[in-house]
C-alpha cells in the first residue's frame, strides 16, 4: 500500500459517501444515471468474486463489501425507493449500456492474463469500469445545470482513477516485474473520458458559477 493507492481508495469511497448522502438526505437522484450505477454494480459483482475465497487483508475484504453493497443499494433505490425514484430522470437517461457490456464481454474472452472463468470477468470489469462512467456524461450534458453533490461525486470518481495511474507509476518504479497492461490501458482510456467533465469542473469552480457541460 502506497500513498497514491490509499488516495485512490479514499477519493474513490467518497464519490459513493456522496452520492449516498445525496440520496439518504435529500432523497433525490436527480442528474443520476441508473445506468451508470448498474454498470458499476455489475463491474464490482464481477470483480469480487473471490471474496470469499482469497483472503488479501481486512482491508481489502471490507472495501469489497462495502462497493459491492452500496453499488447494489444505490441501484435499488433508483429502481424501487417510493420517494428517491421520483427523482430519476428516466428520459433523459436513455443511454443503451447494453452496448457498453457486449463490447467488453468479447474483448474480455479475447484479451485476458489467463483464460479462466474469474480472469475473464476480472479483465471484464475492467473495462466495463473504464467506460461506465458514459451513461452519467451523457445525461449531465442533457441536464445542463449539475448540483453540487452530483458535480462532486463525479469529480471524485474522476480523482479515484488519477490515483490509481500514479499508484501504477509508482510501482513500475519500485516493485520488480510489475506491469499490467490490461488496468494500464483501461485507465487511461477512463481517465481521457473524464478529461472534459474536469475543465468545465475547475472553470467553474474558478469563477465561481454553477456547474455546466455544454451539449
Amino acid at each position: 500500500m502506497n500513498i497514491f493507492r490509499l488516495a485512490g481508495d479514499m477519493t474513490h469511497l467518497m464519490s459513493v459517501l456522496v452520492l449516498l448522502l445525496k440520496i439518504h438526505t435529500i432523497k433525490s437522484c436527480a442528474g443520476i444515471s441508473l445506468k451508470t450505477q448498474e454498470l458499476y454494480a455489475l463491474v464490482f459483482v464481477t470483480r469480487y468474486l473471490d471474496l470469499f475465497s482469497d483472503y488479501v487483508s481486512f482491508y481489502n475484504s471490507v472495501m469489497k463489501i462495502i462497493f459491492i453493497a452500496s453499488s447494489i443499494s444505490i441501484v435499488w433505490y433508483m429502481r424501487s425507493h417510493k420517494i428517491v425514484r421520483r427523482s430519476y430522470d428516466k428520459e433523459q437517461d436513455t443511454f443503451r449500456h447494453y452496448l457498453l457490456v457486449i463490447p467488453c464481454f468479447i474483448l474480455a474472452l479475447l484479451v485476458h492474463d489467463k483464460f479462466t472463468f474469474r480472469e475473464v470477468l476480472w479483465a471484464f470489469s475492467i473495462y466495463l469500469e473504464a467506460v461506465a462512467i458514459l451513461p452519467q456524461l451523457v445525461l449531465l450534458q442533457r441536464s445542463r445545470n449539475i448540483d453540487n453533490l452530483t458535480g462532486q461525486y463525479v469529480f471524485f470518481l474522476g480523482a479515484y482513477r488519477g490515483f490509481y495511474i500514479l499508484n501504477w507509476i509508482y510501482r513500475y518504479f519500485t516493485e520488480r516485474h510489475y506491469f499490467r497492461l490490461i488496468p494500464w490501458v483501461s485507465g487511461l482510456v477512463q481517465t481521457a473520458l473524464y478529461a472534459d467533465f474536469f475543465y468545465y469542473y475547475f472553470k467553474s469552480w474558478k469563477n465561481n458559477e454553477k456547474l455546466q457541460l455544454p451539449a
